[in-house]
C-alpha cells in the first residue's frame, strides 16, 4: 500500500518537505526528479508519451506509485517549458483519470455495504481512492497556476526551441482546457467525500490548497472572461463553503478579493448566489452580509474604492437573493448614519431590489401577509427620506432607485402623487446631477402612470364630478348594497392595492373614461369608490406635472447641458399625455438653437423633427404655419435658423414644400390670410438655405403678396419683401423681366397710408431694402420715393419739390403744428432708411468691384500664351507692384467709396436730398419742448438722426451732444431705448468719437426704465464681449445688474459676465477689486453686495487667481478706516477658495487686517473662512490654523479692550476739560474777588475785637497748615488714595460752610445783593464789577462772602464727574489759594479765613453732598436776621462752628 499524499503549499514543497501526515507516517513524496529541460526533444516527446501511456493503461492508482509520481511531478515542475502537444496529452491524461475516478467513489460507497470481491480490504480500495483523488486534483491545479502564470509573464514564448515543427506557441486550446480542469475540481469538492475522508469532513489542506487556486484565478480578470472556467470557479467556491461548512475561511476571502479586484463583485456575488440555490443554504450570503454590518462605517471612509466594490457586491446579491437580503437587511441600516455616500447609495439600491423583488409572492396566511407590506412599507419610507440626503450622489441615486420602481410597476398609487412631488421638488436642487436623476424619473412616471394615456386636469375634474355625484346617489340610495359587496373580488384588489399599480378595475375604468369621458355607468359600490379615488389620484398628479411648467422653462436655460436635454425630453412626453402648458413651454427651446453647446442643439434640433416633422407633409405644413404664426421675434429667428437647417440636411421634404405652396395660394379649402402669411413665412426661411424654392411662384408672391389680400393681413406685404429679397440671382433677372409691377407695389407700400403705423414701419424697412436688392439703379428709384413722401408731408404748404428741404431749416416750429405728425415721422424714417440702405449698397458695390478685380487678375494669369509672355506679364506686374499701381487702384477705389459714403448726408452738394433734411433734423430734434408734444414724432426723428450720424462722422460729432442729452433726459423710454440701441451701432462704427462718451454709455444701465437696462445690458455686452469697446473702470455698474429687479435684465448681466470670464485668462479677476472699490462707495444694501460678490468671485476658477486675490484683498485693508468696507473686503475673502498658498498669503498679511478684527462681522468672516479651510486641511496644516484661528480670536478681544479703554479715556478726557473750564472761571472770578477784598479791607471798623481776631487767625493758619501738607502729599506721595483725607477735609468744608456770612445768599433778590454790597462798602455798591460778579455768580460783600450758590454752581457743572477724578490738581489748588492768602496783612485776616474756607467749601462741595445741603440750610435760616453792621457780630458763629467741629 503506497503511503498517503499530504497536500504542500506549492508544488516545489514536495521536493522540500519530508514530513509525514499528521499521524506522523511518512508521506509519499518525489525522489530524484527528472530534470525535464535538459531532454532533447525526441527524448522528451517519448517521456511524455510514456507516462501518459502509463496513466491511460494502468489502472487509476498507477499515480500512487513512485516511479509513475516521480514522472508526473517532473512534467508537472516544468509544464511551461513543454510543447502544446506534449501539454495537451498530459493534461488529457491526467484529467481523464480524474473524471472516472470520480464515479468510482460513488461505486466505493455502494462495495462498501457488501464484502469485496477481490479480496481487497475496503479500507486499502477507500485510501487508495482518496490517495488518487487528492495527486490528480494537486497536480491539475499545479499546472493551471502554472499555465497562469506564465502567461502573465510571458515566459511561454520559450517553448519553440523544443518544438520540431513551426506550430503556433498556443495553438492548442488552453481555454477551453483550463474551464474543463475547474468544473472537473468542482465535482470532485460537490461529491459526498464522507466514505474518503470520514465524518470530520474532507482533508482541510486539500480544501485550502483548491480554495487558494480559486481566489488566485479570481484575480486575473482575462480568465473570468471564459464563462466555463467561471463557472467552474464559483462552483469550487460555493463547495467549499456550503458544502465543507467553510463558512469564516470563504466570507474573510471573498471580502478580501471584493474589496481589492472591482471586476470580481459580479462574479462573487452570482457565485453566492448559486450557492444558496444548489444547496439550499445560505449561509455564506448571510455571514457576508453580518460581516459587511459590523464593519467600522469608517473603515469605508478611508477605502473609497473598497466602499464601492461592497456597495456593488451588495446590491448584486439583492437582486439575486432578494428573500435573504430582506430577512438580514436590518444589520445594513446602521450604515445609513455614516460617512461614506457610497455605502448609503449601495443601501439605497438594496431597499430598491427588495422592494421590487422580495415582496411579489403572496404565498402563506394574512398575517405574514400583512408582515411583508409592512417591511415594505418601511424600506419604502427609508427611501423618501434619503431623497433628502446631504451627499447629491445618494439623492442621484435615491431618484434612480425610484425611477426603477416605477418601471417596475412597484409604487402603489397611494405613493405615487407623494413619490412625484418630491421629485418635482428635487428638480430646484443645487446639483446637476440630482436635477438630471429627477428630470429622467419624472419622464418614466409620465410613461408608466396608470391613469391613462391623456393628463388633462379639465378632463379629470368634469369626469371626477360626475362620478362624486353619481357615488354620492348611489351611497344614499343602498347604504345596504356597500355591505354585501364586501365579499366581491374586488376587496382583494384594494387590499393589495399598497403592493402594485396594477388595479383590475383602473385600467378597464380609465379606458372607458378615456373612449367616454362624459361618465360610465357602474353599479358596484366599491368599485365606483376605487375609480373614484384613482380619478382623484390622477387629478394631483395632472395638477403636480402642470405646476413644474415655470421650472421647466427656468432649466432650459440652464448652464448644464444635461439639464436642457432632459427638460426638452420631459417636455415632450408631456405633450404627448397632452399637459396643459407643454405647448408653451416647448416653444422657449427655439431660442436654444444657437447654443454654442453642440449637444443642446442636437437635442432641440432632434425633438422639433420629433414635434413638427415626423407627420403626413400637409399636418407638417399646418403645424409650422400655426408655430410660426404664435412666435416672437427671437423665435422667428430661432425657427428660421432650424428650418434653413432641416432643408439642407433634407429632413423637409418636397411634399412638405408643396403643401406650404398650397396654403400660400389657397388651394385648400378654408385657408385663413393669416395662415397664407405664415406659409410663406416659412417658405422664406426655407429658401434662406434654398433660394430657388421661391423661384416657381415669382407671380403669386407679387400677386397675393400686395394685393387685396395685403390690407386683411398686413404683415403678408412685409413677408412678401422679405420673400423677394431672399429670390436667387436668376429668379431677380426673371422677375425683373417678366413683371413690371413689382416696383410700383413696392412705391405704394412705402408712400401710401393704407397700413397701420406699426405694421408701416416694419413693411417700409422690408420694402426698401427689397428696392435696394432688386432695382438696377435703386438710387434713381429711391429718390423718387423720397420726393414722393416729401410732397405728401408738405404739400398742404403751398410748397413742392425738394426746395421744401432747404427752406425747412429757416422755417418757424409752429410749422409741425400744421402737418401731420404721423406723416412727418414717416418721412424722416423713409429718408434714414433710405440713406441706411444707400450706405450698405456703396459698401456693397465696393464688394463687388474687388471680388472683380480679384477674378481679374487670376483669369489673366490663367490665361497666358507663352512662358515667354507669362515671364514678361509677371515683370510688368513686378514693376507695377513696385511703382504701387496696384496699391493706387485699391486707393482710388476706397476713395470714391469715401466720398459717396460723405454724399448721402452732406450738405455741401447742391443735388444731394438726403443733406438737405440733414440741418431740419438735427434743429427738430434739438427742439425737446416741441418734441415732448409728440412721443410719436420724437421717437421717429431721434431713430432717423441715429442712422444720419451713422452714416457721416461729422454729422455724428456735430450732434452727439444732443444724442446723450436725449438719451439721458427724454422722457418717452421708448426714445431712450433706441438710442441706447444707436449708441452701440455708433461705438463700433465710430469708437473714437464714442470713447469719452464711455461713462454716458454705462450711464445708461442706471436707467429708470427697465426696458432702457436691458437695451444697455445687451449693447455693452456685444461691445465688450467682441471686443469693440474696452473694459472701463465703469463695468462696476453692470456689476450691479446682476441684482436687478428685473429677472430678465439680472439673467442677461450674469450671463455677459459668464461669457466674460471665458475670455483670456478671465478679465473678472483683474476688474475685481476695482469692482469692488467702487461697489463699497454706491451704499448698496448688504444683501445686494454680497450676491453680487459671491456671483463674480465664483466665476473665478483658477487657484492661482485665488491665492492672488487674497493678497489684493488683504493689501485693501491698509488704507481702509471706514467699518464697513472692512466688513465687505472680509466677506470677499471668506467666499474665495483657500488653497494651502492662499492660506499661507492670508496667514502672511495678518498685519494688513490685524486693525479690523476689532468688528464683530470682520471676526465672523475670518471664522468662516478658517471652517471652510479646516475642512479639506491636511494634519500640518490645520495645526497651523488652529494657531491662526487662536491669534486672530486673541487680536480680536485686544482690540476689544483697547476701545473700552480709549472710550472711558475719552469720556474721562471730556469731564476733566470740563472741570478745567470750571476752576479757569473761578480763577478769574477769585482775581476779581481779591481786588474787591483790597479795597473792602479800607474801611473795616478797627474796633474789631482782638480775640476773635487771634481765633480767627488760628483758624486760618489751621487751614494754611492743612493745605502746606495737602500740597506736600502730593509732591511726596503721588500713589496715596487722595480719598484717605476725606474727614479732614469734611472738617474744613462744615467750618468754612459755618462761618459764612448768613446776610449774604447769591439765590437772594438783587435788592438784597444790592443791600449787602452797600453795608460792606458804600463806595462800591453801585460798581459796576459787582453786577458783573453778580452774574457770574461769584460776590464780593465784604469781609463776608457766602458759598452756598458757589457750591450750587459747582455742583451743575460738575455732577456728572468722577468725584474721585484728578484730586491732586485740586489739592494744589486749594495749596496755592491758601498760601497766597497767608501772605496777607493783618487787617485782612478775617477776609483771608472767609475766602479760604469758601475756596475749600467749593472744591469739596462736588465730593459732599450732604455738607453742601447743610450750608445751604444754614444760610438760608440766617438771611431771615437782620444784616449786622458790624463786623465783630460775625465772631460768635464763627466760633461756634469751631467749636461744633472740634466736637465731631
Amino acid at each position: 500500500m503506497a503511503p498517503p499524499f499530504v497536500f504542500p503549499s506549492t508544488l516545489r514543497d514536495l521536493e522540500r518537505d519530508d514530513d509525514g501526515d499528521d499521524e506522523g507516517e511518512p508521506s509519499l513524496r518525489p525522489h530524484a526528479p527528472i530534470a525535464v529541460t535538459a531532454l532533447r526533444a525526441a527524448d522528451l516527446d517519448e517521456f511524455v508519451k510514456g507516462t501518459s501511456f502509463d496513466l491511460s493503461d494502468k489502472e487509476l492508482f498507477c499515480i500512487e506509485e513512485q516511479d509513475v509520481f516521480n514522472n508526473i511531478y517532473s512534467l508537472v515542475r516544468d509544464f511551461t517549458f513543454l510543447p502544446p502537444a506534449l501539454k495537451f496529452n498530459l493534461v488529457e491524461a491526467l484529467r481523464s483519470n480524474l473524471s472516472v475516478l470520480l464515479p468510482n467513489i460513488h461505486s466505493l460507497s455502494r462495495a462498501s455495504m457488501s464484502s469485496p470481491s477481490d479480496g481487497i480490504p475496503i479500507a486499502d480500495r477507500i485510501a487508495s481512492h482518496r490517495n488518487a483523488l487528492k495527486i490528480y486534483s494537486f497536480f491539475l491545479l499545479s499546472i493551471v497556476l502554472a499555465q497562469e502564470s506564465s502567461a502573465d509573464s510571458g515566459t511561454g514564448a520559450k517553448v519553440a526551441a523544443h518544438g520540431r515543427k513551426k506550430n503556433p506557441v498556443y495553438a492548442w486550446n488552453w481555454e477551453a482546457q483550463r474551464g474543463r480542469i475547474m468544473n472537473l475540481v468542482a465535482n470532485s469538492l460537490e461529491a459526498d467525500l464522507t466514505l474518503l475522508f470520514g465524518p470530520g469532513g474532507a482533508d482541510e489542506r486539500y480544501l485550502s490548497f483548491a480554495s487558494k487556486c480559486t481566489y488566485v484565478l479570481f484575480e486575473n480578470q482575462n480568465v473570468l472572461k471564459d464563462e466555463e472556467t467561471r463557472n467552474g470557479l464559483c462552483r469550487i467556491i460555493g463547495a467549499v463553503a456550503t458544502r465543507h461548512q467553510k463558512i469564516s475561511q470563504t466570507s474573510a476571502s471573498v471580502l478580501h478579493l471584493i474589496h481589492k479586484y472591482d471586476f470580481t463583485v459580479a462574479h462573487l456575488a452570482e457565485a453566492v448566489a448559486a450557492a444558496e440555490k444548489k444547496f439550499g443554504d445560505g449561509s455564506l450570503a448571510i455571514s457576508l452580509i453580518r460581516e459587511v454590518g459590523r464593519t467600522d462605517p469608517k473603515d469605508y471612509v478611508r477605502d473609497a474604492a473598497g466602499a464601492d466594490n461592497v456597495g456593488r457586491f451588495l446590491v448584486e446579491l439583492a437582486d439575486r437573493l432578494p428573500k435573504l437580503m430582506s430577512t438580514n437587511v436590518g444589520v445594513l441600516i446602521p450604515h445609513f448614519g455614516g460617512e461614506s455616500y457610497k455605502i448609503r447609495n449601495s443601501l439605497v439600491g438594496v431597499l430598491g431590489k427588495l422592494a421590487a423583488k422580495a415582496f411579489k409572492d403572496v404565498d402563506g396566511n394574512n398575517s405574514a401577509h400583512s408582515i411583508r407590506l409592512r417591511s415594505k412599507q418601511a424600506m419604502l419610507e427609508i427611501l423618501m427620506e434619503r431623497c433628502r440626503d446631504v451627499s447629491a450622489y445618494t439623492r442621484s441615486r435615491v431618484l434612480q432607485v425610484w425611477a426603477e420602481l416605477c418601471e417596475e410597476n412597484a409604487i402603489s398609487i397611494g405613493l405615487w402623487n407623494e413619490v412625484a412631488s418630491v421629485a418635482s421638488g428635487r428638480l430646484e436642487d443645487k446639483s446637476a446631477i440630482v436635477r438630471k436623476s429627477a428630470l429622467q424619473f419624472l419622464i418614466t412616471m409620465l410613461q408608466h402612470n396608470p391613469f391613462g394615456p391623456q393628463l388633462r386636469a379639465t378632463t379629470f375634474e368634469a369626469t371626477l364630478e360626475k362620478y362624486k355625484e353619481k357615488l354620492e346617489e348611489k351611497e344614499s340610495q343602498s347604504p345596504v348594497e356597500g355591505e354585501l359587496a364586501d365579499d366581491h373580488p374586488l376587496g382583494e384588489v384594494i387590499v393589495g392595492q399598497d403592493e402594485s399599480v396594477s388595479d383590475s378595475c383602473l385600467p378597464s375604468s380609465q379606458d372607458q373614461t378615456d373612449k367616454d369621458p362624459t361618465f360610465v355607468d357602474i353599479t358596484n359600490l366599491e368599485q365606483m369608490r376605487a375609480v373614484y379615488a384613482s380619478l382623484e389620484a390622477g387629478l394631483r398628479f395632472t395638477t403636480c406635472i402642470t405646476s413644474l411648467m415655470p421650472i421647466l422653462i427656468q432649466l432650459l436655460a440652464s448652464s448644464s447641458a444635461t439639464d436642457v436635454e432632459n427638460t426638452i425630453l420631459l417636455l415632450m412626453r408631456c405633450r404627448q399625455f397632452q399637459v396643459e402648458g407643454s405647448e408653451a413651454a416647448l416653444r422657449k427651446m427655439l431660442p436654444l438653437v444657437f447654443s454654442q453647446d453642440k449637444s443642446i442643439y442636437e437635442a432641440v434640433e432632434s425633438a422639433f423633427i420629433a414635434i413638427y416633422t415626423k407627420r403626413t407633409p400637409t399636418e407638417t405644413a399646418k403645424s409650422l404655419i400655426n408655430l410660426n404664426i404664435d412666435c416672437s421675434i427671437g423665435d422667428l429667428a430661432a425657427l428660421e435658423n432650424l428650418v434653413s437647417s432641416l432643408v439642407l440636411k433634407g429632413e423637409i421634404s418636397s411634399n412638405m414644400m408643396s403643401a406650404l405652396w398650397d396654403y400660400f395660394c389657397f388651394n385648400i379649402n378654408g385657408v385663413k390670410p393669416v395662415q397664407c402669411r405664415g406659409a410663406l413665412s416659412i417658405l422664406c426661411m426655407a429658401a434662406k438655405s434654398s433660394p430657388s424654392i421661391l423661384g416657381a411662384h415669382l407671380q403669386d408672391i407679387v400677386d397675393i403678396g400686395f394685393g387685396r389680400l395685403a390690407k386683411e393681413e398686413p404683415l403678408l406685404a412685409r413677408t412678401a419683401c422679405l420673400a423677394l429679397q431672399r429670390l436667387s440671382e436668376e429668379d431677380k433677372i426673371k422677375l425683373l423681366s417678366t413683371s413690371t409691377r413689382v416696383f410700383a407695389a413696392l412705391q405704394s407700400l412705402v408712400t401710401s397710408f393704407s397700413l397701420p403705423d406699426k405694421i408701416w414701419y416694419g413693411a417700409t424697412d422690408k420694402a426698401i431694402s427689397a428696392i435696394y436688392t432688386l432695382h438696377p439703379a435703386p438710387e434713381i428709384f429711391a429718390a423718387e420715393i423720397a420726393k414722393k413722401s416729401l410732397s405728401s408731408v408738405f404739400g398742404a404748404l403751398g410748397t413742392d419739390g425738394v426746395s421744401n428741404g432747404v427752406e425747412l431749416e429757416t422755417q418757424n416750429s409752429s410749422i409741425i403744428t400744421e402737418i401731420s405728425t404721423m406723416k412727418l415721422g414717416r418721412f424722416l424714417f423713409v429718408i434714414s432708411h433710405i440713406a441706411l440702405n444707400h450706405l450698405v449698397y456703396i459698401e456693397t458695390s465696393v464688394k463687388k468691384i474687388h471680388k472683380q478685380k480679384q477674378k481679374n487678375e487670376k483669369s489673366q494669369s490663367t490665361n497666358e500664351d507663352s512662358p515667354v509672355d507669362g515671364s514678361k506679364k509677371s515683370e510688368a506686374q513686378d514693376i507695377n507692384a513696385e511703382l504701387g499701381l496696384g496699391v493706387t487702384r485699391d486707393v482710388a477705389i476706397e476713395f470714391f467709396a469715401e466720398k459717396a459714403e460723405r454724399e448721402i448726408v452732406s450738405y455741401s452738394c447742391e443735388k444731394n436730398l438726403i443733406g438737405h433734411c440733414g440741418p431740419f433734423l438735427s434743429k427738430l430734434c434739438r427742439n425737446l419742448t416741441l418734441l415732448q408734444k409728440f412721443p410719436e414724432l420724437h421717437a421717429s426723428a431721434m431713430l432717423a438722426l441715429c442712422r444720419l450720424m451713422i452714416i457721416d462722422t461729422e454729422f455724428c460729432e456735430a450732434n452727439l451732444q444732443i444724442l446723450f442729452t436725449v438719451v439721458e433726459n427724454a422722457s418717452s423710454e421708448i426714445v431712450r431705448s433706441n438710442c441706447t440701441i444707436a449708441l452701440g451701432d455708433l461705438a463700433v462704427r465710430f469708437p473714437n468719437l464714442l470713447e469719452p462718451w464711455t461713462e454716458h454709455i454705462y450711464a445708461r444701465l442706471s436707467d429708470s426704465s427697465a426696458s432702457v437696462r436691458k437695451n444697455a445690458v445687451l449693447v455693452i455686452s456685444h461691445l465688450i464681449l467682441n471686443d469693440m469697446m474696452k473694459v472701463k473702470g465703469y463695468i462696476n455698474e453692470m456689476a450691479v445688474r446682476v441684482e436687478d429687479e428685473d429677472e430678465r435684465i439680472s439673467s442677461l448681466a450674469k450671463l455677459f459676465f459668464h461669457e466674460l470670464s471665458k475670455k483670456g485668462s478671465n478679465p473678472i479677476y483683474n476688474l475685481l477689486p476695482d469692482i469692488l472699490s467702487r461697489l463699497c462707495n454706491q451704499h448698496l444694501k448688504e444683501e445686494t453686495f454680497r450676491n453680487i460678490m459671491q456671483f463674480l468671485i465664483g466665476s473665478i476658477k483658477k487657484d492661482k487667481q485665488m491665492e492672488a486675490l487674497v493678497d489684493k484683498l488683504c493689501n485693501r485693508f491698509a488704507g481702509v478706516n471706514d467699518v464697513r468696507q472692512w466688513e465687505y473686503i472680509s466677506y470677499c475673502l471668506s467666499q474665495l477658495t483657500f488653497t494651502e498658498k492662499g492660506l499661507k498669503k492670508l496667514i502672511d498679511n495678518f498685519k494688513m487686517f490685524e486693525h479690523a478684527l476689532c468688528e464683530d462681522s470682520v471676526l465672523n468672516h475670518f471664522r468662516s473662512v478658517i471652517a471652510k479651510c479646516k475642512k479639506f486641511a491636511k494634519p500640518d496644516i490645520k495645526a497651523c490654523i488652529e494657531e491662526f484661528e487662536e491669534k486672530v480670536s486673541k487680536v480680536h478681544e485686544e482690540k476689544k479692550e483697547q476701545e473700552a479703554t480709549a472710550r472711558n479715556a475719552e469720556a474721562h478726557k471730556q469731564k476733566i476739560d470740563s472741570l478745567d473750564k470750571i476752576l479757569l472761571a473761578k480763577e478769574v472770578g477769585q482775581d476779581d474777588k481779591n481786588s474787591a477784598e483790597e479795597e473792602t479791607s479800607e474801611v473795616i471798623d478797627p474796633s474789631v475785637d482782638g480775640n476773635a481776631e487771634d481765633k480767627e487767625a488760628e483758624e486760618t493758619s489751621e487751614v494754611t497748615d492743612s493745605n502746606a501738607e495737602n500740597k506736600g502729599a502730593e509732591e511726596g506721595t503721588e500713589d496715596i488714595d487722595p480719598s484717605m483725607d476725606t474727614n479732614a477735609e469734611n472738617k474744613v468744608v462744615e467750618e468754612a460752610a459755618e462761618d459764612a456770612d448768613p446776610s449774604v445768599d447769591t439765590n437772594a433778590e438783587n435788592k438784597e445783593v444790592e443791600e449787602a454790597a452797600e453795608v460792606a462798602d458804600p463806595s462800591v455798591g453801585s460798581n459796576a464789577e459787582n453786577d458783573e460778579e453778580t452774574e457770574e455768580g461769584t460776590e464780593v460783600t465784604g469781609r463776608s462772602v457766602d458759598c452756598s450758590a458757589e457750591n450750587e454752581e459747582t455742583d451743575d457743572a460738575t455732577k456728572d464727574i468722577d468725584p474721585s477724578a484728578d484730586r491732586a490738581a485740586e489739592n494744589k489748588e486749594n495749596m496755592t489759594k491758601g498760601s497766597g492768602n497767608t501772605c496777607s496783612g493783618k487787617s485782612q485776616t478775617s477776609s483771608t479765613v472767609t475766602e479760604s474756607e469758601d475756596d475749600s467749601t467749593e472744591v469739596q462741595s462736588s465730593k459732599t453732598a450732604r455738607n453742601r445741603k447743610r450750608s445751604t440750610r444754614s444760610t438760608a435760616k440766617k438771611m431771615r436776621e437782620p444784616i449786622p453792621e458790624d463786623s465783630a457780630d460775625v465772631a460768635p458763629p464763627a466760633r461756634r462752628s469751631t467749636r461744633s467741629s472740634r466736637r465731631q
